[in-house]
């Protein structure tokens, strides 16, 4: 846990500054200890300022009702939602996503992804790795993980890595950590279970998510650490860390009241119930996440994730759609256009995805099954070359027909946007042996 106690006066005499210091829990999302700080002053940092946003949908999506449509297919395979044009001659994607229909030059589908091994997991979505790969002692880390070991961060005050996302009730879903990169390379998670193991001066978890109650005593925290600062009781890279955590930059991203309305208003209304069972499990559909990710992306961070929903729907597979993919249309849409307003198209990169398709044949309760042949995802931003659908599948959508895509490409390709070298690039694990981001360095040469 990330642990900040003691009374004035007595800071020092009974908190040692280890313990003053300790991310665990809550991690603030590789944010660095003292040392650590200054072993990343002493290697430098890159100036550039790449980042990346992946939306993940818990469950998996149905693709024929999303992004693959087979309007030809038998009507036990077809199901009930039609395609429509896009901004793109040749392309259509569902009915219930217009928003997106409507910019699809700013987006790449890519309807042919392979792959997956079929588990209810964020695994492979959040570290590019299978399952059944051979892990290192300590495990994947997630993709915002590595670039936290890398890169450091943006600014000292914002953390690299970011996770929006509610708790989830099905654990596998909650989106991955570090692996064997250890807690300070975790992600930073603003809400849910961790905030139950932070105190900051005996601010409880119920006040501490009120983000009016956060920055008052942060105010006082850092006036607190200025006056013992200034008498000389911190070296330099201890400076830097409290600074992480007096700073108010990462509290006023997320601060929606400082955005405005008119934005705001675009992302539309959470509905954090939108499926009737989804308000005390986690798969809640926050619309401002997806303004939240901006934000937090623009004040510093390199990765954000935030998990979007319920998508798991063995039943009433059309009911739920029509609830949620419409929203889901709504805020992707309403992110990829900011990014393009505020000139950050070339440098963040969006990726929506779930861990794995849909059976095409429609169950008797008229839902969709677990299907892990192939499943598709949607990219934007990063420089690349959108307007385009990469890769087809058979007529009956249940695998692929034309260029099979790996999700490793997928992460390939997320690194090369980012600036980094898959095939040269390695972390070295606890025992000090040297290991690559993902096992293929194909990065979808399609996307430019």
């Amino acid at each position: 846990m990330l642990t900040i106690s003691g009374r004035p006066g007595q800071f020092c005499d009974r908190v040692s500054r280890r313990s003053f210091l300790q991310i665990g829990g809550l991690a603030l999302g590789g944010l660095s200890l003292p040392q650590i700080l200054a072993a990343e002053q002493a290697g430098g940092q890159p100036t550039s300022h790449k980042a990346v946003i992946m939306v993940f949908l818990a469950g998996g999506p149905p693709h024929q009702d999303m992004l693959d449509l087979k309007p030809k297919a038998p009507s036990e395979v077809r199901g009930e939602f039609d395609p429509i044009d896009t901004s793109v001659p040749g392309i259509q994607i569902s009915e219930l996503m217009p928003r997106v229909a409507s910019m699809m030059d700013k987006f790449a589908i890519v309807r042919s992804l392979v792959g997956a091994e079929g588990r209810h997991d964020s695994f492979e979505c959040c570290t590019g790795r299978h399952f059944r790969s051979s892990q290192p002692q300590g495990g994947w880390p997630a993709m915002g993980s590595a670039l936290s070991k890398l890169f450091g961060p943006v600014d000292r005050a914002v953390p690299p890595y970011v996770d929006l996302s509610f708790r989830m009730a099905h654990d596998p879903w909650n989106i991955k950590g570090p692996g064997f990169l250890g807690m300070s390379h975790a992600p930073f998670r603003p809400d849910g279970q961790a905030m139950e193991n932070m105190t900051l001066d005996g601010l409880s978890a119920q006040r501490f998510r009120s983000r009016s109650g956060l920055l008052a005593e942060l105010d006082r925290f850092r006036r607190h650490a200025d006056a013992r600062a200034s008498a000389g009781l911190y070296d330099s890279f201890t400076e830097q860390a409290l600074g992480v955590l007096a700073s108010p930059k990462l509290v006023e991203a997320l601060d929606l009241d400082r955005e405005e309305p008119k934005v705001r208003a675009r992302y539309g209304q959470d509905d954090p119930n939108v499926l009737g069972y989804s308000l005390d499990k986690g798969y809640q559909a926050v619309m401002s996440n997806f303004l939240l990710a901006r934000r937090v992306v623009e004040a510093g961070a390199r990765c954000v994730t935030c998990s979007f929903a319920h998508f798991d729907w063995h039943g009433q597979n059309f009911a739920n759609a029509r609830k949620v993919v419409p929203l889901l249309d709504q805020g992707i849409a309403a992110l990829v256009e900011d990014l393009h307003e505020r000139g950050l198209d070339r440098d963040v990169t969006v990726l929506v995805w779930g861990e794995f398709g849909r059976t095409p044949k429609i169950n008797e309760r008229a839902g969709r099954d677990h299907w892990p042949r192939v499943h598709a995802a949607l990219m934007a931003g990063g420089g690349m070359q959108t307007g385009q659908v990469i890769g087809a599948t058979n007529r009956l959508a249940e695998e692929a027909a034309d260029r099979p895509v790996h999700m490793q490409e997928v992460f390939a390709r997320l690194y090369r946007n980012l600036g980094i070298d898959v095939s040269r690039t390695t972390i070295p694990d606890n025992n000090g042996r040297p290991q690559y981001l993902v096992d293929r360095d194909e990065a979808i040469p399609e996307l430019g």
